[in-house]
């Protein structure tokens, strides 16, 4: 199975969402993970060499790579039964390289903040994916949300995205998620991540490997 994540507005936490994933996928559901990071910054890439130096191995494979080595990276991955490919998608969508990794996504996740400029770009990331790949679940994670805010046009909001996919609980924000590795989440961030990613997995992992 791969599943995207991504937006194309900066900060929206797509490689924190994607850490917060593969940990819970390998620590907490015992299941077989390969991260492609292939943001530009490579954050991800960079905390899994920092965990090695550190004599600290990861429970999965972090793999920087860029779009064009995609195809067969995924021909190699998609050999091992049971594989949970995610992918870390690049902030820009300028590039036709990413038509491939769109095509071959079996879910999207999305998180997004809810001021404007965010919301602008996830519509534009959600609209392109949508014409490139109109089968695989596409879920919007709202991340990030100050509970000493009152997000006026949220509403709203979520009526325009509802037309792409499914809208998840929001994640509050919190200072602990500066410290996520790929070998830890911290143990105070449970209570608010898990109900979101037992969710996604139930939901749509499980079913999507029934026969």
């Amino acid at each position: 199975m791969v599943i995207l994540i991504g937006n194309q507005k900066g900060g929206a936490g797509k490689s924190t969402l994607t850490l917060l994933f593969a940990n819970y996928l390998a620590t907490i559901r015992n299941r077989r993970v390969t991260v492609l990071d292939m943001d530009y910054q490579q954050s991800i890439a960079s905390k899994s060499e920092k965990a090695k130096i550190l004599e600290n191995e990861p429970d999965y494979e972090v793999i920087p790579s860029d779009l064009k080595h995609f195809p067969m990276l995924l021909n190699l991955l998609n050999k091992n039964k049971g594989e949970i490919v995610l992918i870390d998608l690049p902030g820009k969508m300028d590039d036709d390289g990413l038509i491939p990794v769109f095509l071959a996504g079996d879910m999207v996740l999305c998180p997004f903040n809810y001021d404007e400029f965010s919301v602008d770009s996830t519509l534009l990331f959600a609209m392109v994916t949508r014409k490139i790949n109109n089968h695989a679940p596409f879920i919007f994670i709202p991340n990030r949300i100050k509970n000493t805010v009152k997000y006026e046009t949220r509403l709203e909001v979520e009526k325009v995205l509802q037309r792409f996919g499914v809208i998840t609980p929001g994640i509050a924000d919190r200072v602990d998620f500066q410290r996520i590795s790929t070998v830890h989440t911290p143990l105070i961030l449970f209570p608010v991540i898990l109900p979101i990613l037992d969710l996604v997995y139930e939901a749509y992992l499980l079913k999507e490997e029934q026969p």
